[in-house]
């Protein structure tokens, strides 16, 4: 009895699978091992170089760590990507497709697109330098193109900010013209503290000083400061104050919350001391012919009216 065209179908289906289907099932179990080795493998390599890396630390290894996992998690997207694309070569050879006319199709389609995405490429090579080169990493806070935030992802085409507000700002890294690290090794805060000019500069350079020496010898603050306090002294003569200038060195991250401490406990030692913290002055006159007026006669005429 002559088989239907069904039955035939079904007949070559079942034959198919039985020679080419455990074959594929080894492919992607092949697969599966491999990126599980590779993630396993990929951050026990991580842990043991931040391991060694302990004893270099200047400041903090947390600096070490975040570079790491930035570089691990492009290295198992990468793999992730060319793992998936010879899975898929390799399932078209079992379904009989001739992946050769592929492969040179794609080499002259990806010559054509490389023409046109040029700006495309310019990203991924930028974005390959500036991780190799260590310039910003995850957790970072820096300021792109003039835009500042925290760092919450680098790929190899954008990197994104989220700005103190919450808007998330996405940079093309081929378009980066200035980058600036601001929690890179160490941070700091700088203080240009105005004090009026009758004020003795030695004193309040005391002052500012001994509040330092408090802040540093907190316990709640003392493990962010690398440095103490250091005060280049006398910085500039404003419109109606003296500008002392000071720097504390802090680890990265830290050094707006202990700014607004030091300021805090600054001005209570001002206050606590007599230090007057000035404000503009302006004086007004009336016409360039006009006199300045003597407040102080117009009260004591004032005065003299109510008595009279």
């Amino acid at each position: 009895m002559e088989m239907s065209f069904w039955e035939r179908s079904v007949d070559r289906a079942i034959d198919w699978l039985i020679v080419s289907g455990p074959s594929i099932v080894i492919i992607f179990v092949l697969a599966l091992i491999l990126l599980r080795l590779s993630d396993v493998a990929v951050k026990q390599l991580g842990k043991i170089t931040l391991e060694r890396m302990e004893n270099r630390c200047d400041v903090d290894c947390n600096e070490v760590e975040k570079r790491l996992a930035t570089l691990q998690r492009i290295f198992l997207k990468t793999l992730r990507i060319v793992v998936a694309i010879i899975v898929g070569m390799l399932l078209m050879r079992k379904f009989g497709v001739d992946i050769a006319p592929l492969i040179a199709g794609a080499g002259i389609v990806g010559l054509a697109v490389g023409f046109g995405a040029q700006e495309l490429v310019r990203d991924v090579i930028s974005g390959i330098f500036m991780l190799v080169e260590d310039q910003v990493r995850v957790g970072d806070v820096a300021v792109v193109n003039g835009t500042g935030g925290l760092v919450e992802h680098i790929g190899m085409r954008t990197i994104i900010l989220r700005d103190p507000s919450g808007t998330v700002h996405i940079f093309q890294n081929g378009k980066v013209n200035s980058l600036s690290n601001m929690t890179k090794t160490w941070s700091a805060m700088v203080f240009d503290i105005g004090v009026a000019y009758k004020e003795d500069t030695d004193k309040v350079t005391e002052i500012m000083a001994e509040v330092g020496q408090g802040l540093a010898a907190d316990p709640d603050f003392a493990q962010n400061i690398i440095e103490p306090l250091e005060i280049f002294g006398l910085h500039e003569f404003g419109d109606s104050a003296v500008i002392i200038r000071a720097r504390l060195k802090t680890r990265p991250g830290q050094q707006w919350a202990l700014g607004r401490e030091y300021r805090r406990r600054l001005k209570k030692a001002f206050d606590k001391k007599g230090v007057e913290i000035p404000f503009p002055h302006r004086t007004l006159y009336w016409g360039e012919e006009s006199r300045p007026v003597d407040i102080a006669l117009m009260q004591a005429q004032a005065k003299r009216g109510e008595e009279a």
